[in-house]
């Protein structure tokens, strides 16, 4: 095997990747769906978006879907629809992006972050049970980089305790837990559909449920033209409500906000879904291909459920190793992924998201300037964790690394990028040799 490129040698990733990492696929086919609605200058109405919410619900296979303009909008109706409110609190994963968690303080709830499971990086269901309090309200679950969480552990316990469940599927559109879609085991399923997610349509979000009140909810909380109730500037479009103490607020939302999708995302969200299966599963075999080529390469693991488990990672977004430093000599990460990057593939980065249970907004942050921080202000129970509370999600820094994201199931191109891994990781002593040197 040929010097590390770090030390001058020659690098692993000679091909041109070409389009191996660019997303999403936009065709002709999208682009007239999108200009279809911009000549007719309906970009503001609903007819479009109502089609998408209809083949989206079947596709997921649950009875209702509702377009938003951003996942976190999305989740934030799904939680309002819940019932959670001023004093209570959520349960969630520390190593989310913001928008999977914060808008509970703008519910005037807090959160009580949980720690997580050390190889698939979801939600751990045993610490999600101890710290269910008396106001606890409901729990949120990311399918964290696409693995699929423990569903079936983390509804018994939503059961049990009389909790809602609010499945984030903004990581993890179209894999399955177990032979079943994710995102139809919570009472809801809320999730981003913005240009960087599997499921890409520009900007926007998607809320499903099977339950008619709270679909009814989420409607009354944001889609004021919605509610089945004609007025002055528009008539009764879908989603109508049928509830007398929901309808009565027909006109203006409950929550404020306006949760209308853009049509051309819709439009062109209509088109993405029609080829996402196929896409998908061609995303599974490239990154399946990649993974399978580093298979028993010490320090390295794949975060991916076992094959034969029935689940799956929809179309991998954020895809992630799992580093074992003690099987290289004790190698940092940090030069693992240094001597990656000089073996061309410049994305090689330690880490993931910065646990939010360390960040002044969940310990400090006085929002609505009440004089205290945001999450106790409202009587919440003080939930507020520091360093080394949570040991598992602190240490993703040093125990796990990003991998190439392949949307062409490409063999040539593929094997380089493995190549450059295992090159590296075979090469491991002679980092180790110029790091003590």
């Amino acid at each position: 095997m040929t010097e590390l490129a770090i030390h001058g040698g020659p690098g692993a990733i000679t091909r041109d990747p070409g389009d191996m990492f660019h997303w999403p696929i936009v065709t002709r086919e999208d682009e007239e769906a999108v200009l279809e609605v911009l000549r007719r200058g309906a970009m503001s109405g609903t007819d479009v978006t109502i089609q998408f919410e209809a083949e989206y619900a079947a596709w997921i296979g649950r009875k209702y879907a509702l377009a938003y303009p951003s996942g976190t909008e999305s989740i934030r109706a799904a939680l309002w629809a819940c019932g959670v409110g001023a004093g209570d609190e959520i349960i969630a994963s520390p190593v989310v992006i913001w928008a999977g968690c914060s808008q509970a303080l703008a519910l005037g709830a807090t959160v009580s972050f949980c720690e997580i499971e050390p190889d698939t990086l979801c939600p751990d269901p045993a610490d999600i049970e101890r710290r269910i309090g008396p106001r606890t309200r409901a729990i949120v679950v990311v399918h964290y980089c696409g693995y699929p969480a423990d569903m079936n552990a983390i509804t018994a316990i939503a059961r049990r305790h009389g909790l809602r469940l609010v499945e984030d599927v903004s990581h993890a559109h179209g894999g399955l837990h177990r032979g079943r879609m994710v995102g139809t085991f919570g009472d809801v399923g809320a999730m981003s559909v913005m240009s960087a997610k599997g499921l890409a349509v520009g900007e926007g979000g998607m809320l499903v449920t099977d339950d008619r009140a709270l679909y009814e909810r989420a409607v009354a909380y944001g889609h004021y033209e919605r509610t089945g109730v004609a007025l002055r500037w528009s008539p009764p479009s879908g989603g109508s409500i049928t509830s007398e103490a929901l309808k009565v607020y027909a006109g203006v939302p409950l929550g404020t906000y306006k949760h209308r999708m853009n049509q051309l995302c819709s439009a062109l969200g209509r088109v993405q879904l029609r080829h996402y299966p196929e896409r998908m599963a061609e995303i599974q075999r490239a990154m399946n291909r990649f993974w399978d080529l580093l298979d028993g390469v010490p320090g390295l693991r794949a975060h991916r459920p076992p094959r034969d488990s029935g689940s799956t990672m929809g179309a991998w977004y954020f895809p992630a190793g799992l580093y074992r430093a003690d099987e290289l000599g004790g190698l940092p990460l940090e030069r693992f992924c240094a001597a990656v990057r000089a073996e061309g593939w410049p994305e090689c980065q330690p880490g993931r998201n910065f646990p939010l249970h360390l960040h002044p907004m969940f310990h400090t942050a006085d929002v609505f300037r009440q004089g205290a921080p945001t999450v106790v202000a409202f009587g919440q129970r003080d939930v507020r964790q520091g360093p080394g509370s949570l040991p598992v999600a602190e240490g993703l820094l040093g125990r796990v690394f990003s991998v190439p994201w392949f949307k062409h199931d490409r063999p040539e191109v593929i094997t380089q990028y493995a190549e450059a891994f295992r090159k590296v990781a075979a090469r491991a002593e002679s980092l180790l040799e110029a790091w003590h040197a």
